[in-house]
């Protein structure tokens, strides 16, 4: 089954997930609060890459922030594991809990991979933000982790 692929103008897949600490996420909570979101996809909490990426949307939270969006990271790993990455990196948003790809399956981020002429499904570093109206605005997928977000913030005029 190819896995679904979203454009900008799209309706966002409708999503509810528990983050780090227990906290269920809703998109149609941010939507009814007028938020925009940025549901960004990463494969495994304390790697390399990951937490780079990570540690660049923490470290830019406070301009997003100002800009109107929230952040919300979506990873397979475990809620344990997203507490010990949460405060090993001192991250300032959620991450939610999809250990079921659930959410990966919605968004089309689980996807064949190969690396070494081996093929397996993982996850595509992915990124969505999703509009108050529900509509993605903006979406890549198979992101580098290292310049995304930095990227991310020309792509949305964020000073």
């Amino acid at each position: 089954m190819e896995p679904a692929q979203w454009s900008p103008g799209d309706n966002a897949p409708r999503f509810a997930a528990m983050d780090q600490n227990g906290h269920e996420h809703r998109l149609e909570d941010y939507m009814e609060r007028g938020e925009t979101v940025i549901v960004y996809f990463y494969p495994k909490d304390s790697t390399p890459g990951c937490t780079t990426q990570a540690c660049n949307f923490r470290d830019s939270l406070d301009r997003l922030k100002a800009a109107g969006y929230a952040v919300l990271g979506v990873s397979k790993d475990s809620q344990a594991s997203h507490q010990k990455f949460v405060t090993k990196q001192e991250l300032n948003f959620p991450l939610l809990v999809d250990e079921d790809l659930s959410l990966h399956h919605a968004f089309g981020t689980w996807r064949l991979k190969k690396n070494y002429g081996k093929e397996y499904m993982g996850c595509a570093r992915s990124t969505f933000v999703i509009q108050p109206d529900g509509t993605i605005g903006w979406c890549r997928y198979n992101v580098k982790a290292k310049g995304h977000v930095d990227m991310l913030l020309r792509e949305l005029s964020v000073a």
